[in-house]
């Protein structure tokens, strides 16, 4: 991801422009594009500075709340699918969540994936049986 201009310059340009410089003279004196020149003294012009909001940062979980009611769901039946969890938390308590989130806070838990210990995991070709005839697979004679 690209880093933001300094604020430093920011402000100098949306200075330059509060002084009567046109946009595009100002972009080719500062060396940026003519719409962070406008974008930049459109945002002095309303907040009173031409600083970049803050970028990325960590969001509050909004499942936080019902936490336990899906540990408890999990301690009942454990074998139960996310996306069934995500049904079950939108009839029972009107909470519309993707199943990704339900993961992320299950996670934090302590939970894990586990693959299924009856799959086999898919071997190299040579190990393989021939591929058996159209005849045999069809049940034709």
């Amino acid at each position: 991801m690209a880093r933001a201009y300094s604020n430093d310059l920011r402000e100098r340009v949306a200075q330059a422009v509060a002084r009567g410089r046109t946009c595009r003279e100002t972009a080719r004196l500062f060396e940026v594009s003519v719409s962070s020149v406008v974008k930049w003294s459109q945002r002095r012009r309303s907040t009173g500075s031409a600083a970049a909001f803050p970028m990325g940062g960590k969001r509050g979980r909004e499942l936080e709340p019902h936490r336990g009611w899906l540990l408890e769901r999990l301690a009942c039946e454990p074998h139960v699918t996310l996306r069934l969890l995500s049904a079950e938390l939108a009839a029972e308590r009107g909470i519309s969540a993707c199943h990704v989130s339900i993961w992320r806070v299950l996670k934090e838990a302590g939970f894990s994936f586990k693959k299924n210990a009856v799959r086999q995991r898919a071997g190299s070709a040579r190990r393989r049986s021939a591929p058996r005839a159209v005849e045999e697979v069809s049940g034709e004679t």
